[in-house]
């Protein structure tokens, strides 16, 4: 399997210091900055767009961010994050007219493209686009709010999805949004995933003393990783 990534979702950062939240986890140990871009429509929240990209590049973010799409339509917008400095892009299947000509058009500006799954959604449209993307992104939540529960279910579909990506050869990252935490992401990891975001679980993790001590939650996190069966 791929090196396991750590990619704290900042919608559950302190938005009033945002620049320095995201350097706290990144020297914590954090390996991705993840992005929930929602629009009220296709998700019933409103989160941020790409002007706080570009602000976190600007202030020296040189990590990968990986933006989450949860909005409809996504062609629109997938230019400006690309500008903004985007490294991933991934969206919903089903909030696009056409999946393959998203998927190229995010390639085209330079990021890499993938395919988000909502909990009831089925895999079955990476049979015909699983040349074109780079990461697979499995919701373990419904998507539209941080601090939800890990489903069960999304077990059996990392599996589904790690065989599939198995049998491409292909270098396809496998993400996994949703309830993740120390005590399950090892059970996480030896279903298939090898990319993490969790939220609330690390900016939640800051102590009255020390409010951007985040080295302990994502310390744990590594040592459940490195006890996980391959």
């Amino acid at each position: 399997m791929k090196e396991n990534l750590i990619a704290p979702s900042i919608l559950s950062a302190d938005f009033a210091r945002l620049g320095e939240e995201v350097d706290n986890v990144l020297a914590s140990g954090a390996d991705i900055v993840h992005f929930d871009v929602m629009d009220n429509h296709y998700v019933p929240n409103l989160t941020i767009g790409p002007l706080v990209c570009e602000a976190l590049r600007k202030h020296g973010v040189t990590a990968p961010i990986d933006v989450h799409l949860m909005i409809k339509p996504v062609d629109r917008i997938v230019p400006d994050f690309a500008a903004a400095g985007a490294s991933y892009i991934t969206f919903h299947p089903e909030a696009s007219e056409h999946v393959d000509r998203t998927l190229q058009l995010i390639r085209s500006e330079g990021c890499k493209p993938g395919l988000v799954f909502n909990p009831a959604t089925s895999l079955s449209v990476l049979q015909h686009v699983m040349n074109k993307v780079d990461m697979i992104l499995l919701m373990s939540v419904n998507p539209g709010f941080s601090g939800q529960s890990f489903l069960p279910s999304a077990l059996d579909k990392l599996r589904e999805a790690r065989k599939l990506i198995d049998q491409s050869g292909r270098d396809i990252r496998l993400e996994i949004d949703g309830g993740v935490k120390a005590d399950n992401i090892g059970e996480i990891r030896a279903a298939g995933a090898d990319t993490f975001v969790a939220g609330s679980a690390i900016f939640g993790a800051a102590r009255e003393d020390d409010p951007n001590h985040y080295d302990t939650v994502i310390s744990a996190m590594r040592a459940a990783l490195a006890e996980s069966p391959s």
